[in-house]
Formats: structure tokens, C-alpha cells, sequence
């Protein structure tokens, strides 16, 4: 059975665009709060631009050299940036026509105001007018363009207005010039007469341009911005020292080609033909743009806005159970292991973790992998206070980490300067993996605790994303971790894992392992299962694995937030398989791999999605849930994703994506349930306030029984404008 056929898979890049479509569906949704519709469409502003950055600069870089292979969609590069272009101008139109039919109108109805110039009354005009000379105009540069004064770099993402002047009196009409928008100052300006009116500074600077082109009079003007190759290209074999090296490659990172232009959907034609000129464009990667350029300011536009709590999704508090906060981690681990569920359950200890390890006298080192902190971190705090305090402190900082380089060169350099003993990984690999080893002495001698997760130990996205994560001083996966981290720092290499496993050594062939049990139940005639979540499946192999295990007739669930390749409904190929994706209120980012094997029910969680780079280029973790409350735990979770009929979407053979069809079933938003149930869901983890609960309530949260509407009175799980 030839199971790689084109025809079987979906282009990577292409399903991406569907993902980012999926946000785009969720600023459209009237069933969202309207500051969180806004803030859906800055979030698809936001992914564009990592998209043009990294994927559709890798792609031109293939043209470039002459690459004309194809990928398992049948694709070739060029092919691959046609289709983006074709899809990306779609949905760039529908973001705008979302802003301005949808979204400013209800803003309007709120009294939220977004104010052209000529909207200004008397006394906003006179607040404008000092703003821009007292303020703004000292900051400007007038940058005219001839002979003498050569087209000058333009940076990624900066805000730029291109004009055509003619010398007042004169006939002449070809002097051209440029002024950044800049960026020191909010984009988005608070006026007075009202709580909630705001303008936006280009609007401000535009209004006032003759003045800083005394002399001429100004026949066109228009704002563009840039998109730039941003990937760094680090030649680690090469490089005596890779901090230096990452260093080297963020500064020529910033002047990468141009990926794309968006303008002013009414630039004037000849303004267009210059920039396409000095800039060396093509006509697609043109985007006209019918409102303001990079609707990232959206994101600004919320945070000045007081008042209107009501317009947000309603706050929460993560759950954090009574005994985490009451005891020593140390000693509850020892106990048993401990699951947790973010944002539902709170990060907190997480970071209490680390902060007991710096400050435990019995605490002998600590060792830990970083791939992305938030900017004030606690966890490098307590970790550089470890350190000052005497342990012996270990952390792999994955200075590789796209967009978060220079953030971890800085923690790296804190790190080291407070005593840590800072690694950078394997050379060619990115450590993804999301790992911790406490090492304590005890009366019985030395024990090991560890945290694993599948998200990053970043306090701050931790509210945004949802991770799951295991505490645990199982002694094999302890002596798992010291050769991990021995492999990482010094030239060890284990013979094997006892329980744990790792890319690209091994995980790739333990899921094949996995899968190939579930065929032979299914041709023993045997129950044969798989779930799978993931963020994104993209690797081919993985791929033709999984239509062989639905070929042979085992079912397979898959919850695949972002890319897809693998195509459904293939008839005697993947008939068996049903992929479902939930874009929410919190970003999918779990990595979920359950196996019936019989009756057994394995369930691994795992930093590593099923994509080559994770498999074949990242050092990643997978490992097991062994106690058997920790895993229904997962399993549970799972089945309230897989049964949302709210914001899930399912994936068809055309590769469209549509929502779940909610006829007949009741209505649930799997996200919103949690987050409404996390305190109940979490406690059944927790034998003695299990007991507590059930003294006042017979009913016991482990049924997970979700609170359902009546489906007849909401029969519109996705309303749209």
C-alpha cells in the first residue's frame, strides 16, 4: 500500500493560513466579548507577520538557490508562495472588512472611539496640536530621497509614510522622501472629551507633514510597512563560541529581505511604483490594506481603554489545592505524584518548586532547562538566589529559541554572573524539552524530584496557554533525568532510558512501537484506540503511520490545534481518523498521546509535537502517567475537549474546517468548563479533600459530568457578522 502519495497530505504552509483563519473566525464571533474579538484580530496580525519572517523567507531562500523539490503535498516552493499569496490577500481583505463593518461599529455602540483627524472637535484639535509640536515633532526625521541621499533602510515592522513633493512654485513634481512613524511614542493616542476617544499618531504626524517640508507642497502621501526575513542562520559547527555567534546573527537578522509590503489600499500609483523599485518587489507580495497598517495596535487600543471589564472575558483565579500551599513540595511528592492543568490550575508551584529548592538546606543541586521565560522571570530569580545560597545550580538555556534569543542571551549572562553553571545544549539541536532535577540529601540518602510539562516555565503565558505538567521522585525517571542532563552537559550517552524518552533519540520510534500495538489488537479484532493532541502534524512518517493503524481499523482521535497535513476521509486510508481543532480563549498548547493497548490505557504527555523538526532536530521529552488517578485525570480531560461543540472545528477530506455539527448535543465550551469546574477536577487528585467535598456533595467530580445547557435553546454554537 503506497501510503505517501501527494494527494494524501496537505501543504504545511497552506494549513497553517487555515489555522490563523480559525483566530480570524473568533474575531468574528458574536458569542465573544468585544474587546476579546479585537484582540482575536491583533493575534492574527501578530502570527502573519512570525509566518512572513520565518516560513515564507524560507521558502524564497529555496527559489533562490534553484530548489525545485516538492514536499509531501506535491508542492514546490513556488507553488507553495503562489498558494500563500492567493489565500493571504483573502484574508487580509476579511481582516479589514472585519475592523471596519464589524468591530469599530460596536466599539462606536460601546463609546470607544477611533478618531480620524477630521472627527477632532475644537478642543481635541487644540490637545492634538500641542501633543505634536511639544512632543512629537522634535522626534521626526524628514528623510528626502535623490542624488545624494540614497533610498535608507527601512527596518522590519517600523511604520513608514512615503510622500511625493513638488518645490512650491515650481513645475517639478519628482523630489520623493520618507518619515518613520516612531516608535518611542504610543501609536495610539488618548484625547480628552471622553473616557474612551483615541486617535492614532500617524493620523497625527500626516496632518502636520507641510511642516517639516517648509517649502514644498506635498502631492501624495502613504503609509507602508515592511515584513523581513527574521530567521538566524547560526552556523553552529562553525563557532567557537555560540553566544557570541547568536549575538553576531540578531544584528544582521535586522536587515533580512523584504517578504512583503503592506500600503495604503490608496497609495498613489506612482509612490507604489517607487517602493516597488527601490525595494525590489514583486506584485505579491503587495498588500493593500483598506484601514491602519498592522492591526497589532488593536492589542494597544485594549489597554487604553478604562472601564468596560464587561467587554473582556471575565477574570479568573487559578486553582491552587489547599495542601500545595500549606506543605513543603518535597514532602507531598514523596507521597505521590502531583498533576496540574494550567491556566486551570495555577503555575504557582511551579515556581514554589524552585523557590523551596534555593532556600532548603537539604537541597544539594538544582537542574533545569529554560527555552522561554517571561521578561521578569521568579524562576531566575529564586534560581540565582539557589546558587548564591550554595547549590549547585545547572541550566540549559536554549539561546536558539526563535524570537526569545535575545531575552535568553540576557538570562544566560544573569545566570552565569550569580554563580549558575549555564549550558547551551547539543550542537545542531534545540533543547526543547521542559525539564527539572532537585537533588536532595535525605536520611535514606540522596533523592530526586523532578517537574516535567509540556509547556514552557514562563509565569506569564502559563495564564494564556494551556500545559499539563507532573511532579514526581519516581526513581527511574530520576536516574532518567541525571542521564539527560549528563547527555546535555558533558559527552555522556546512556545506553537507555528506563522510562523516559527523548528526541531525536527515541521518541519517534516508541510511537511507532505504540501504534503498531494498536494494529495488531485491531487485526486480532480487539478494541484499537488512539487520541492524540498536539499543537501541530506535519511529519510525514508520522503521517503514513497513522493511516496504516486506520487502515488496518484502528480508531484515532486527533486534537490538532494548528497545522494539519494529514488528510481525513481517505477511503480505505484514513476513514478511521477524525481530527478536531479548538482555537478559545486559551491558546491549545498540551501535548497528549493515549494508546488503548488493550485495555491498559498508556497516556504519555510530551514537549514534542508531530512535526520533523521536533522528532529529528530538537532534544524533546516524552514520559509516562503511572499512577493510575493521574492518568484518568488525562484521559478525562481529553474526552471533555474532544466533546466542545462550541469552538471546535473538524477537519474534511477538501481540507476546509468547519464547526462541529451541535444538532442534538449539548452545548459545551470545553475551555469555559474547566476553567468553571478547575477546583472540583483538581480536588479529586487529592484523597483528603475528596472526603471534605463529598460530605457536602454526593455527586462526585470524578464522573466529569459537564453542566449542559438545553441545545434547543442556543442552536448557534458559532455566530458570525
Amino acid at each position: 500500500m503506497d501510503l505517501a502519495k501527494p494527494e494524501y497530505f496537505f501543504n504545511r504552509e497552506l494549513s497553517w493560513l487555515d489555522f490563523n483563519s480559525r483566530v480570524l473566525e473568533e474575531s468574528r464571533d458574536k458569542d465573544n466579548p468585544l474587546l476579546e474579538r479585537v484582540r482575536f484580530l491583533a493575534i492574527t496580525q501578530s502570527n502573519l507577520d512570525e509566518f512572513f519572517n520565518i516560513r515564507v523567507a524560507s521558502l524564497h531562500k529555496m527559489v533562490r538557490v534553484g530548489y525545485t523539490g516538492t514536499d509531501a503535498a506535491g508542492l514546490t516552493p513556488q507553488a507553495q508562495l503562489a498558494g500563500i499569496s492567493e489565500k493571504t490577500h483573502a484574508m487580509v481583505e476579511k481582516q479589514y472588512t472585519t475592523l471596519n463593518r464589524s468591530l469599530l461599529p460596536k466599539l462606536a455602540e460601546a463609546d470607544i472611539h477611533l478618531l480620524h483627524f477630521a472627527d477632532l472637535r475644537p478642543a481635541q484639535v487644540d490637545f492634538v496640536d500641542n501633543y505634536f509640536h511639544q512632543t512629537v515633532m522634535p522626534v521626526l526625521t524628514p528623510l528626502a530621497v535623490d542624488v545624494s541621499r540614497p533610498f535608507p533602510f527601512i527596518a522590519n515592522n517600523t511604520l513608514n509614510i512615503a510622500l511625493r513633493l513638488a518645490k512650491k512654485n515650481s513645475k517639478k513634481d519628482k523630489s520623493f522622501a520618507l518619515m518613520q512613524v516612531p516608535d518611542v511614542f504610543p501609536r495610539v493616542v488618548k484625547l480628552p472629551g471622553g473616557d474612551n476617544v483615541f486617535i492614532l499618531l500617524e493620523e497625527v504626524i500626516k496632518h502636520y507633514m507641510e511642516e517639516l517640508f517648509v517649502g514644498f507642497s506635498i502631492k501624495a502621501m502613504g503609509l507602508f510597512r515592511l515584513t523581513r526575513d527574521m530567521d538566524l542562520d547560526v552556523e553552529e559547527e562553525d563557532a567557537s563560541d555560540l553566544m557570541k555567534e547568536i549575538e553576531k546573527q540578531l544584528k544582521k537578522r535586522e536587515r533580512g529581505g523584504v517578504m512583503r509590503i503592506e500600503i495604503d489600499a490608496d497609495m498613489d500609483d506612482r509612490l507604489v511604483k517607487r517602493l516597488t523599485k527601490e525595494l525590489n518587489l514583486t506584485p505579491d507580495s503587495i498588500y493593500p490594506v483598506n484601514g491602519p497598517i498592522n492591526l497589532k495596535f488593536l492589542g494597544q487600543l485594549i489597554k487604553a481603554i478604562s472601564g468596560h471589564r464587561d467587554l473582556l472575558f471575565p477574570s479568573f483565579t487559578p486553582y491552587e489545592p489547599a495542601p500545595l500551599t500549606e506543605h513543603s513540595m518535597f514532602s507531598l511528592i514523596a507521597q505521590h505524584d502531583i498533576f496540574v492543568h494550567h491556566p486551570y490550575d495555577s503555575f504557582a508551584p511551579v515556581v514554589n518548586f524552585i523557590k523551596q529548592a534555593a532556600e532548603d538546606p537539604q537541597t544539594l543541586a538544582i537542574k533545569m532547562t529554560l527555552y522561554r521565560v517571561s521578561s521578569h522571570s521568579p524562576i531566575i530569580t529564586y534560581l540565582k538566589q539557589a546558587a548564591q545560597n550554595g547549590k549547585q545550580v545547572t541550566v540549559l538555556v536554549e539561546l536558539k529559541a526563535r524570537f526569545d534569543e535575545e531575552n535568553n542571551v540576557h538570562w544566560a549572562n544573569e545566570l552565569e554572573r550569580a554563580g549558575c553553571h549555564v549550558i547551551y545544549g547539543l550542537v545542531g539541536l534545540k533543547t526543547h524539552c521542559k525539564l527539572t532535577l532537585i537533588i536532595r540529601q535525605e536520611e535514606n540518602g540522596i533523592r530526586r524530584y523532578m517537574h516535567m510539562g509540556t509547556g514552557n516555565y514562563n509565569d506569564v503565558t502559563a495564564r494564556l496557554y494551556t500545559d499539563m505538567g507532573l511532579f514526581t521522585a519516581d526513581v527511574d525517571m530520576g536516574l532518567d533525568a541525571s542521564n539527560i542532563f549528563n547527555m546535555l552537559s558533558g559527552f555522556s550517552e546512556p545506553p537507555y532510558f528506563h522510562k523516559l524518552v527523548i528526541a531525536p533519540i527515541g521518541i519517534r520510534k516508541f510511537l511507532h512501537e505504540q501504534i503498531d500495538g494498536e494494529i495488531a489488537n485491531a487485526r486480532a479484532g480487539k478494541k484499537a484506540f488512539i487520541q492524540m493532541k498536539m499543537n501541530s502534524l506535519s511529519d510525514t512518517d508520522m503521517i503514513e503511520k497513522l493511516y496504516e493503524a486506520s487502515a488496518a481499523g484502528v480508531e484515532i482521535h486527533l486534537l490538532v490545534r494548528g497545522i494539519c497535513n494529514l488528510r481525513p476521509g481517505i477511503p480505505g486510508i484514513s476513514d478511521n481518523i477524525t481530527v478536531h481543532s479548538i482555537v478559545g480563549r486559551f491558546l491549545e498548547h498540551s501535548r497528549i498521546y493515549y494508546f488503548y493497548a488493550d485495555g491498559e490505557e498508556h497516556v504519555f504527555l510530551s514537549s514534542a509535537d508531530l512535526m520533523n523538526r521536533n522528532l529529528s532536530r530538537r532534544v524533546e521529552l516524552l514520559f509516562p502517567l503511572l499512577v493510575d488517578a493521574v492518568r484518568q485525570q488525562a484521559i478525562n480531560i481529553y474526552n471533555i475537549l474532544w466533546d466542545d461543540t462550541v469552538k471546535t472545528r473538524v477537519l474534511h477530506n477538501d481540507g476546509t474546517w468547519t464547526h462541529v455539527d451541535g444538532r442534538g448535543l449539548p452545548r459545551l465550551n470545553a475551555q469555559e468548563y474547566l476553567l468553571a469546574h478547575a477546583q472540583s477536577i483538581a480536588d479529586t487528585l487529592w484523597p483528603e479533600l475528596e472526603t471534605e467535598k463529598k460530605r457536602v456533595d454526593d455527586e462526585s467530580p470524578r464522573q466529569f459530568i459537564p453542566l449542559m445547557s438545553d441545545p434547543s435553546k442556543d442552536d448557534d454554537s458559532g455566530k458570525k457578522d
